[in-house]
């Protein structure tokens, strides 16, 4: 059988750090992108590259930088050990922090530019009518910005189940634990088993394309400006 128990397991927990792992940046990155859209602060443009950096910096630098931050001589290290709550390298855990960093910007950057879109007059409408900013935000804010959420989304869960360097630094390869669908298809290369790495690959394939079929058709206006 060209798919085994294995690659099963680790298709099953690439899909589920994919999944925390967008709920967790969608919960941060809003609240982040809401500043970084609205705010007249001189920090928004040192923030705002921050945030962009994973898109420009190679993945095993900084998976070695959360090595070392959040191993027992880093200071989160020592934070979450003082806690009770163990290291966080090799651990399931270890790899939400580290996708949640290196996805950042996929969530955020699509969040700001949706808020930017909106402009300030919907929301001068809003509290014309008294409205709260919770009730803005769920009621204006959330409707008219639905794809910005459903593109950050969709990104952000792409961009981590096709993660390879973050991973393989900060959570090795473990089975069953930290061994997800890019370090299982080269754990099999590397055993000279290439009909089992052709499958899990071509599987990617098909899930990136479908990915920029659905980004395609989120944003029909974008695509035919890019034409």
């Amino acid at each position: 059988m060209p798919i085994s128990a294995d690659d099963l397991a680790a298709i099953w927990l690439t899909l589920k750090l994919a999944s925390v792992t967008t709920l967790v940046l969608l919960c941060l990155s809003t609240p982040l992108a809401w500043w970084l859209a609205r705010s007249d602060s001189r920090w928004t443009r040192l923030i705002g590259a921050v945030v962009a950096l994973p898109l420009v910096l190679p993945p095993t630098v900084l998976g070695f930088y959360l090595l070392i931050c959040l191993g027992p001589q880093g200071w989160v290290g020592q934070i979450t050990q003082v806690l009770g709550l163990g290291l966080l390298p090799f651990t399931f855990a270890g790899l939400v922090v580290g996708s949640v960093l290196f996805s950042l910007p996929f969530a955020v950057q699509p969040l700001q530019n949706a808020f930017e879109s909106l402009g300030s007059r919907p929301l001068e409408v809003a509290a014309t009518l008294r409205a709260s900013p919770w009730d803005t935000f769920w009621h204006v804010v959330l409707p008219l910005c639905r794809t910005g959420f459903v593109t950050a989304a969709v990104l952000s869960f792409a961009h981590t189940v096709g993660e390879f360097g973050v991973v393989l630094m900060l959570g090795g390869n473990i089975p069953e634990s930290t061994r997800v669908v890019s370090t299982q298809i080269y754990g099999h290369v590397e055993a000279l088993e290439y009909t089992q790495a052709h499958w899990l690959s071509a599987g990617m394939v098909v899930f990136s394309l479908l990915v920029l079929l659905l980004l395609g058709w989120l944003n029909p206006r974008g695509s035919r400006l890019r034409s």
